[in-house]
This record gives structure tokens, C-alpha cells and sequence, in this order.
């Protein structure tokens, strides 16, 4: 975990979860626990550190009543790579299609990332200053040193002192004018200006290879390979000087990072810290009641090849082997068709937490558009003020809202909390279209509960709802 957070206590944890996330107490408090027992773990005496395995959760529960976002948010807190991935999308091992392999690559990408990005801003302030040197030596190189003359070379001696004064006066000039052009360069004086700089690029482009059960990630791996390999080639281009800034500065950054020691480092991190969120693992279950052959067979061929990573298994990535027994694995289903219980037995007992979130009352579809640091009418509010147009709700309306959201949840499909998502859109679209050209700057746009009523009243009024179905 992050340093300013490694000690947040699992009341704590559940606090910062409810900035974001209304209701589901239970859901929060389990993973809670489950975030401390990681800080716990690395905190133990190292002989028990090996036997001290993390329970994986599985979630039930119905779309859109934040069984994602808890799991992502928790990623956050903890600082720690994450992965969500879909377990309808992998195959069996000897099927075209994704092996559950390739989640444990994807976390590890994200550590590699999250690491670097880390040691990116240790060397941001070097690199920063190579790259001034660089676009001050396109605009003005710098006078060299002429060299000493001695009475070997043939010259006259008496020349040396003059000569030796010139290149000084040469040096000092030169390096007055590359003083004035840095400090235009640092305030952005000259950021239209083109300048002609060398850029290294790979001597080969994209290649194209299709192979047996080969996913994207795969494919892009074994094109960076090869890439490596292969010697870089310098090109030359005309860009202004803020684009050759962005440009050199990766280039710089990159050259300065250690490659070897950022790897060491994300592989301990997955290891350690790592997340992968399943979803709809309930789509790999056997129907209750379903034959033995099928799409069935696949699915529980998918069950099995996940097993061993969740048990614990060591895995070959690009950047080196991951032992997969310390990730948290937190899998999510509806289970509306299949049941938990029609999971492969070992699977089953992989996760033996087990917490059911709860369907979204008309009190948590209000909180939902009230309280979050994130919550939809804030993002509506963000939108039209960078527009320099108010908007405000006045709480008869909210309520409004959520009194309708929670009936089409009723009467149609329920999609949780993203139904907010149907009925805000339907409300505002009008004032989204109408600015600024009709609705003009510093206007204010205040959304009652009689507004909420004549906007929506077709849209609850009629019963075939299915084009507002997310």
C-alpha cells in the first residue's frame, strides 16, 4: 500500500467508500477487512508471511448496485495495481478466444504502469533539464573551448593569449544569449517557434500475426519483443518547441528510468498488492438443471483453468514470472439464472467470503444523486459551468428523480443505478442542446420538482420503455 495510506484502519476504509458508494454496508465492511489483513500480512513475522493467503470475495448481487465500483475504489485506497476483467470473454485452453491467463498479464502491465509513473516523477526534474539543454542547443549551439596552442605546433606563442581571450569573450556571449532564451523557453515565450529535432523510432512498424488462442495483449507483447531487439533508428523533424518539449521529455524520462528495477518492483507489487475483479462470473456456471454437453462444457472447462490461478500458480509474463497466491481476487455475479452453488465445488471453496448486495430503495437513489463526490448532478453541474452556466436541484427534485428512477426500475428491467444515468439525460438533454447558442453565459438553470414532473412524464406514462433500456 501507499505510504499515507498503508494505516488506514477497516473503518477507515469503509468511510472513504462512502464518499462514493451509498448503502451496501455489509459488501464494504468485508472488503474492508480484507484490504487490512493484506497491511496485517506484510506486517507479520516473515516465516508467516507464505501461509498468511488472502479470502477472496465473491458479490451477488443485480447490475448497478455498485458491486464494480467498490471493488475499484478499494483499488484506489490501497494504491494497488487492479484488473477488471469478464469472465464470459475467456475460453477454455484448445478454444479461440482469451485463457484466463491473460488477466494475470493485464495486472501486471498496470503494476509496470503504476510503477513507472512513480519513478517518472523522481527523474521528471533531470529529464526537464536535458530537454532544455536539447532545444537550446537546436536554437543556439553552444561556442566551444578553443584549444590551447603550444610551441610544438609550429604557431607563435605570442598568438595564444589573444586567441584564448576571443573564444572567452565568444563563451560568455554565447552563454548570456542561452541564458535569455532559457528563461523564454521556461515561460513559454517561444512555444510556436519550430525547431528541428532527432526523434528514435523503432526500425520496424506494426506487424501483423494471428495465431491459436493469441489475444491482443499477447500479440502486442511479442511486437515490443521484437521491436527491442531490433536496433532504433533516428529521424529528424520540424515540430514547434512545446511539441518537441512533450516529445524529448518522454524520451529523456524513459532513458533515465531503470527498466530492470521498475520490473522487480511491479512483479513484488502484483504479487503482493494486486486486485482482479471477475465479473459475471455467474455466466460461467452450469445452469441449474442444464445437461453435460453444450456451451456448458466450456464453461466449466473455464472454471477450471481459472482454478489454479486462484489457488495460487506461477505465471510467465513479459516481464518475468508472478506467483499469483497473494493477489485478492474479488468475483461479482447476478446469479439469476444459475446460483453460486453451480460453481465447480473447488472454485466455490476459493472464495469463501460470500456477500449479497442489496437492490436500490427510492432513499439510496436520492442519496446516490445527493452525496458522492461523483454523483451525477455534481458531473451535470462540472459540464455547464465550464460553459459559465449555473445549474442547481432543488431537493423536491431530486427526490423527484429518484421516486421515478426507482418506478421504471419496477416496471421494466432493474439496471440499479444506472437508470439515473436514463432519467437524467432525458431531463437535461433540452438545456445541453440549447447552450450556449440559446441558453448564453453566466445564465442559471434551477431544476424543480414540477420541471422533473413535465420533463418525464412520458417516460414513466409509457409502458414500452425498451429504447430507454441501458
Amino acid at each position: 500500500m501507499a505510504d499515507n495510506q498503508k494505516h488506514l484502519t477497516p473503518r477507515e476504509i469503509v468511510a472513504e467508500l462512502d464518499k462514493y458508494i451509498i448503502g451496501q454496508k455489509d459488501a464494504k465492511k468485508q472488503v474492508a477487512i480484507a484490504l487490512r489483513n493484506r497491511w496485517r500480512r506484510m506486517n507479520s513475522p516473515k516465516d508467516m508471511q507464505q501461509e498468511i493467503v488472502p479470502n477472496n470475495i465473491l458479490m451477488i448481487g443485480a447490475t448497478g448496485v455498485g458491486k464494480t465500483e467498490i471493488a475499484r475504489r478499494l483499488a484506489k485506497i490501497a494504491d494497488a495495481p487492479f484488473t477488471k476483467v469478464e469472465a464470459s470473454k475467456f475460453t477454455e485452453v484448445g478454444y479461440v478466444g482469451r485463457d484466463v491467463e491473460s488477466m494475470v498479464r493485464d495486472l501486471v502491465e498496470q503494476a509496470v504502469n503504476m510503477v513507472k509513473a512513480a519513478k517518472r516523477e523522481t527523474v521528471k526534474e533531470r529529464a526537464t533539464e536535458i530537454v532544455e539543454e536539447i532545444i537550446l542547443d537546436a536554437l543556439i549551439p553552444p561556442v566551444r573551448d578553443a584549444a590551447p596552442q603550444n610551441s610544438f605546433t609550429g604557431f607563435n606563442v605570442e598568438n595564444v593569449p589573444e586567441t584564448t581571450s576571443m573564444s572567452k569573450s565568444d563563451q560568455e556571449l554565447n552563454e548570456k544569449t542561452r541564458d535569455r532564451f532559457r528563461e523564454k523557453i521556461r515561460n513559454g515565450e517561444m512555444d510556436e517557434r519550430k525547431i528541428e529535432i532527432n526523434i528514435s523510432q523503432s526500425s520496424m512498424g506494426n506487424v501483423g500475426m494471428v495465431g491459436p488462442g493469441m489475444d491482443e495483449m499477447a500479440m502486442m507483447n511479442i511486437q515490443e519483443m521484437i521491436s527491442g531487439m531490433l536496433p532504433k533508428k533516428s529521424k529528424k523533424r520540424k515540430v514547434t518547441i512545446a511539441e518537441a518539449r512533450k516529445i524529448l521529455l518522454e524520451e529523456e524520462v524513459n532513458k533515465l528510468i531503470d527498466m530492470d528495477e521498475v520490473k522487480e518492483e511491479a512483479l513484488k507489487k502484483a504479487e503482493n498488492t494486486g486486485m482482479i475483479f471477475i465479473d459475471e462470473i455467474d455466466k460461467i456456471a452450469r445452469r441449474t438443471g442444464g445437461g453435460g454437453s453444450g456451451p456448458d462444457v466450456s464453461r466449466e472447462g473455464v472454471q477450471r483453468d481459472l482454478l489454479p490461478i486462484v489457488e495460487g500458480s506461477s505465471i510467465n509474463t513479459k516481464y518475468g514470472v508472478l506467483k499469483s497466491d497473494h493477489i485478492l481476487f474479488v468475483a461479482a455475479g447476478a446469479f439469476h439464472v444459475s446460483k453460486p452453488s453451480d460453481l465447480i465445488p473447488e472454485l466455490q471453496g476459493r472464495f469463501p467470503i460470500r456477500v449479497e448486495l442489496n437492490s436500490l430503495t427510492k432513499d439510496d437513489f436520492y442519496q446516490i444523486l445527493k452525496e458522492p463526490k461523483n454523483a451525477l448532478t455534481k458531473q451535470y453541474e462540472a459540464m455547464l459551468e465550464s460553459e459559465s452556466v449555473s445549474l442547481s436541484f432543488q431537493d423536491e427534485a431530486l427526490e423527484q428523480l429518484a421516486e421515478m428512477a426507482y418506478q421504471i426500475n419496477l416496471e421494466v428491467e432493474n439496471i440499479g443505478a444506472r437508470r439515473l444515468h436514463t432519467v437524467m439525460s432525458h431531463l437535461l438533454n433540452e438545456f445541453l442542446f440549447d447552450v450556449p447558442d440559446v441558453i448564453g453565459p453566466n445564465a442559471q438553470i434551477v431544476v424543480t420538482k414540477e420541471m422533473v414532473q413535465e420533463k418525464l412524464s412520458d417516460l414513466v406514462q409509457n409502458k414500452d420503455l425498451s429504447q430507454f433500456i441501458l
